[in-house]
């Protein structure tokens, strides 16, 4: 078949790559003049699969009342004039129930284990490099209340196998010596055995040259406008290149898969969640984080690269504006100044910003519309680079009429209805 994936972030990269692996002709557009220009740039870096978790979650409600408040906080809200702000707000209220995070938890965790799978086979059958590291991820607590809040995540790592270890502070010194400096701000850590670290940037970047070479095209700097349809089927892509056709359509492009979607008809629940990082070069690596460290109190993800250290965290419900308030800046600031004080430079640290496309369930949207030709592969929210080779070697299999290696239920858009 010929496919026209839109969108050539993580999410679009590696959908091109398992479909070109399966002889499909694939062709990507993009805005952008290269791939992982805009969410996929210059985020996490952390490939988290234990960590995959709803931001709906019981207790959520009360909790981001107080987070309203608070100078550094995980979450923040800048109201805006779109309608849609505050129904998706309502909808993931809505999630915020047990047995509504259980079932949202499972799905999760169901991708992020396959992605597990398919970027280590992926990674073993191309050889590519990306500054990754296999060395788990160190979950750190400063509270009791939060080490009794985790059990309920832990009871679906132990459904689902993923390997997994409790610590006290000083078994997590064992993993990140750095943290013996500040052992006194701890009182415990849930370490993800299985999770890696990674350059999603590079990845991305790497992967799209593979990709050429298995014959994908890229069309870069091409608007996408909008869909064509007829009959149930999309018949074509209108572009700044002028009209596309191809016999499949695959959309993956981020927080803007809803505009598109809402143009034939499809109500795509997908919000754009603004965060925020800063990259800066080690100056002690003794006083670096080993692989990835992540601050509950503040939902800070701070992720060590060869020479560099990757801090990122807030999530912030302002539409699409892209502007870098000094105040957002702060906070991820100093939660790495907190607890790696003498692992790097803040004076030289770049800053950026983007959009995650959250859906108010937290799970992606992976699969099949109500158009024959038309499928999904968005609204991953932070865990896009973690679930990009899952949800996309899945994606891969159900266009391609294959028998999928992992449940698809519940994962495409008809689960809103």
């Amino acid at each position: 078949m010929n496919i026209l994936i839109l969108g050539s972030g993580v999410v679009g990269v590696t959908t091109a790559y398992y479909l070109a692996k399966q002889g499909h002709e694939v062709t990507v557009v993009d805005r952008q003049d290269s791939p992982a220009m805009e969410t996929s740039h210059a985020n996490a870096g952390q490939v988290s699969f234990g960590y995959s978790t709803p931001w709906a979650a019981p207790g959520i409600p009360f909790k981001a009342m107080k987070w309203l408040t608070q100078t550094h906080a995980p979450l923040k809200m800048s109201a805006t004039l779109d309608p849609f702000q505050y129904a998706w707000m309502t909808q993931m209220l809505a999630n915020c129930t047990e047995s509504r995070y259980a079932v949202n938890k499972s799905r999760m965790v169901r991708v992020s284990e396959y992605a597990r799978l398919s970027i280590d086979s992926l990674r073993e059958e191309t050889g590519i490099r990306y500054e990754d590291r296999q060395q788990g991820l160190t979950q750190l607590f400063r509270t009791e209340k939060q080490i009794e809040a985790v059990q309920k995540d832990i009871a679906v790592l132990r459904d689902f196998g993923v390997d997994f270890q409790e610590l006290d502070i000083d078994g997590a010194i064992q993993y990140e010596p750095a943290l013996a400096r500040v052992k006194e701000k701890f009182v415990g850590a849930l370490r993800m055995v299985g999770d890696q670290t990674g350059d999603c940037f590079t990845f991305t970047n790497k992967l799209a040259d593979l990709c050429k070479e298995m014959g994908v095209k890229f069309m870069f700097d091409t608007e996408i406008h909008g869909l064509e349809d007829k009959a149930g089927e999309i018949t074509g892509v209108k572009t700044s290149a002028g009209t596309l056709k191809a016999d499949h359509y695959v959309v993956a492009m981020g927080s803007f898969s809803r505009h598109l979607m809402k143009q034939v008809g499809i109500d795509l629940p997908v919000y754009p969640i603004k965060g925020y990082s800063l990259t800066m070069p080690i100056t002690n690596y003794d006083a670096a984080p080993v692989s990835t460290v992540m601050d509950e109190t503040y939902k800070v993800a701070i992720t060590r690269f060869d020479d560099r250290i990757r801090v990122a965290g807030t999530a912030e419900l302002s539409g699409y504006n892209l502007e870098m308030p000094q105040k957002r800046l702060d906070t991820i600031s100093m939660v790495v100044s907190d607890v790696f004080p003498e692992g790097g430079d803040i004076a030289k640290a770049e800053y950026w910003t983007g959009l995650r496309p959250m859906t108010p369930d937290g799970t992606p949207i992976i699969g099949k519309t109500k158009f024959s030709n038309l499928s999904l592969n968005t609204g991953h929210g932070t865990l896009g680079w973690t679930m990009s080779c899952g949800s996309s070697r899945l994606l891969a299999d159900l266009i391609s009429g294959n028998e999928t290696e992992i449940d698809p239920a519940d994962l495409d858009v008809s689960r809103y209805r």
